[in-house]
């Protein structure tokens, strides 16, 4: 498969769903007076494992965010996550979900 393509290539159903849920745990710990957390789960809680959908949720969170659901993954979703970003042209040294293979 061509690395630069791997962003948009949906990964395994588990990594998703994963990915998926714990970015609605996320969410719900927002306040939400203006609906705006409500938002936020109502765009990601019906998306399927298509596309790009799985990179989508991610980029929703800044990257505080990010790093708090890189430790609520599994090595696996992490890795996947990461690959996908690596291959999107992120930086090495930005990358909160390489953690597993961090020293």
């Amino acid at each position: 498969m061509d690395n630069t393509k791997l962003y948009y290539e949906p990964p395994r159903d588990s990594s998703f769903n994963e990915v998926r849920d714990k970015a609605i745990e996320i969410w719900k710990t927002y306040d939400d007076e203006f609906g705006y957390a409500t938002k936020k789960i109502n765009g990601i809680k019906d998306l399927e494992n298509t596309e790009d959908n799985f990179m989508y949720i991610v980029s929703q969170f800044d990257h505080w965010n990010q790093k708090k659901l890189a430790f609520m993954l599994s090595r696996e979703a992490s890795n996947d996550v990461s690959i996908r970003k690596l291959a999107g042209g992120a930086a090495e040294e930005y990358d909160v979900f390489n953690i597993w293979m961090k020293k």
